[in-house]
């Protein structure tokens, strides 16, 4: 049996006039596009294409006009023990998600709640009435991340969240493999492994260190690009902890001389973890190292990421080129997988053909075809992208460009009409000019391929419970003003117990793009210097990493000292807070 969709007098656009989404001049545009596809594409699909209104905009109207309830989705809200009644590859074509079944009744979420042979199906392979609920297909698809697999470990169920008595653990002395193995699966050791890695997602570490210190094993979380310390425990543990962790992940637990790398997913909160592990010998032992990839707390929106307009607008129109390459440039930890996943997401749709080669896939995203390297079997960047060439793809991502090999193969697929993205590790977007020619690329090549390079850094953000105004010293306000960043108020965290005392609360990207114009590109082929480039960039308006990051203390985001760190001029502003001297010059051109 199905629930009936009961037809609203008003239609989409009416709605969302009234509501000031829309204008009645863009209804009519879309309207008329409507007209001209012959009706093979829904005006919601048009509107959202052509940027006049949100998915998630359509949908809560689209959910007003069919008299139906429209849901924001997040993992709380599904009961996991209802996600079986779907195959999972039918949930994943279909995009829907059941959400809970009470009395005979599943609620399922839909993005096209219209769709009434669909909710007959549905009601026919589960036997049980159907319910409808409108939700956005980017809610849906980040429902779907959520699904475990076989090989998912839930936490949950093996973790006491209000009692840290578990983690006192037995000091019993492991010397040989096989004792390792078997403390490894006893509740004490296994109740340590997880309460650290719960503790690492709710206080919202990247990254888990385990290591063996003189007389402990010692557990720190990275939060926010900084280390703190968790907590410590008796060093005859190690091997049981690691060799529990190894277990997880699939490692060969007997294998101490050698570095291993896995992968484990967890559930938490009913939602879906992955783990990266990471082990290698030291002089004490083995240290392990953890990546946390928590679908939660990333945003894959650009608009999310920090991104001001006068940047956002250039890189938006960048990946919607029909050919060329983008690169994201920055050191290790500066955000640039998570840049190139938020693009990806933002020209995802079922017309692209996107493809990735990466090492490794940190997130799994819907519409996109993503590829593993396996460099052990001889499936390296460049060979697997010379293979996805063949694939037909519009789109490619380039993990990383490592090598001139890959470099070349990444250039030729921009030049033959493919939309390249990829990272490279330089300092700033006109360096990244610089690394292609010395990795072995001509200059004419890059001239023709590149179209815009991306430079960022993160920075922490001022917690916004504790945020406080304060007074800079004079002699860095006045250094501040001499560099054209005067400001009336200067923002920190005085510290609460939501930030741990520090001030600061998630991280916040800083940016620089440089578009490559026609005087770029004659410049490249001229093998002009970084500075030269830099300084044609700038003539064109090229945002610098400074100035951005300036911009965001100016809002409150930020503050200056995170920025002086990023920027290279901690040296200039101790001398300024010293002595009040200005050095402008040696900062001139940043």
């Amino acid at each position: 049996m199905v629930t009936t969709v009961h037809h609203a007098p008003q239609r989409l656009g009416n709605i969302l006039i009234e509501k000031g989404i829309l204008t009645l001049e863009r209804l009519q545009q879309a309207l008329e596009m409507q007209k001209q596809s012959g009706g093979t594409k829904l005006l919601g699909e048009i509107l959202v294409e052509k940027e006049f209104c949100s998915e998630d905009q359509v949908i809560e109207c689209l959910a007003l006009v069919y008299a139906l309830p429209y849901a924001k989705l997040e993992p709380r809200l599904a009961d996991p023990k209802v996600v079986d009644v779907l195959p999972r590859e039918y949930i994943e074509k279909n995009m829907v998600f059941p959400l809970f079944r009470i009395r005979g009744v599943l609620t399922v979420a839909m993005c096209e709640p219209t769709n009434l042979f669909l909710l007959d199906e549905m009601s026919r392979a589960t036997n049980l009435q159907v319910q409808v609920v409108a939700a956005s297909p980017k809610d849906i698809r980040r429902m779907i991340t959520t699904l475990p697999d076989s090989k998912t470990f839930v936490i949950d169920d093996i973790i006491d969240n209000n009692s840290q008595a578990e983690v006192t653990l037995i000091e019993t002395a492991i010397d040989d493999i096989g004792d390792a193995t078997e403390i490894a699966g006893q509740s004490p050791v296994i109740r340590l492994v997880n309460y650290v890695i719960y503790n690492a997602v709710k206080e919202g570490a990247s990254d888990i260190h385990i290591e063996p210190a003189e007389r402990c094993m010692r557990v720190r979380y990275r939060i926010d690009g900084r280390l703190y310390k968790s907590l410590e425990v008796p060093v005859n543990l190690l091997n049981a902890v690691t060799s529990r962790i190894k277990i997880m992940a699939s490692l060969d637990i007997s294998e101490r001389r050698l570095p291993q790398d896995g992968r484990v997913h967890v559930m938490l909160d009913g939602r879906k973890v992955d783990l990266r592990i990471s082990t290698f010998p030291g002089n004490r032992g083995e240290k392990t190292v953890i990546r946390v990839l928590d679908t939660r707390s990333v945003s894959l929106n650009l608009r999310d990421l920090g991104f001001a307009e006068d940047v956002l607008e250039p890189l938006q129109t960048g990946i919607r080129a029909p050919n060329g390459i983008i690169l994201v440039t920055g050191p290790t930890g500066s955000g640039k997988s998570t840049t190139l996943y938020a693009a990806l997401n933002e020209i995802a749709s079922m017309e692209n053909n996107i493809c990735t080669v990466e090492d490794p896939i940190e997130y799994h995203l819907s519409l996109i075809n993503q590829f593993q390297v396996q460099e052990r079997v001889g499936l390296t960047f460049s060979k697997a992208l010379r293979t996805l060439l063949r694939q037909d793809p519009d789109v490619i991502m380039v993990g990383e460009v490592r090598d001139e090999e890959t470099a070349r193969t990444a250039i030729q697929a921009a030049l033959t009409g493919h939309l390249v993205l990829s990272t490279l590790h330089t300092n700033d977007s006109p360096s990244a000019i610089t690394r292609l020619i010395n990795i072995g690329v001509e200059s004419y090549l890059i001239s023709a391929a590149l179209n815009v390079v991306l430079a960022q850094r993160l920075v922490r953000r001022v917690c916004p419970k504790c945020r406080t105004a304060y007074e800079l010293p004079r002699p860095l306000r006045k250094t501040l003003e001499r560099m054209g960043h005067g400001m009336d108020v200067f923002y920190k965290g005085a510290g609460c117990k939501r930030c741990r005392n520090t001030g600061y609360s998630g991280r916040v990207g800083v940016h620089e793009l440089l578009q490559i114009d026609d005087r770029l590109r004659d410049a490249i082929v001229a093998n002009a210097s970084v500075s030269e480039m830099r300084r044609i960039g700038l003539e064109n308006g090229m945002v610098t990493l400074r100035k951005d990051g300036f911009r965001k203390v100016k809002e409150g985001l930020t503050t200056v000292e995170e920025i002086i760190q990023i920027t290279g001029e901690s040296a200039i502003a101790e001398r300024a807070e010293r002595t009040g001297s200005v050095v402008e010059d040696v900062i001139s051109t940043t």
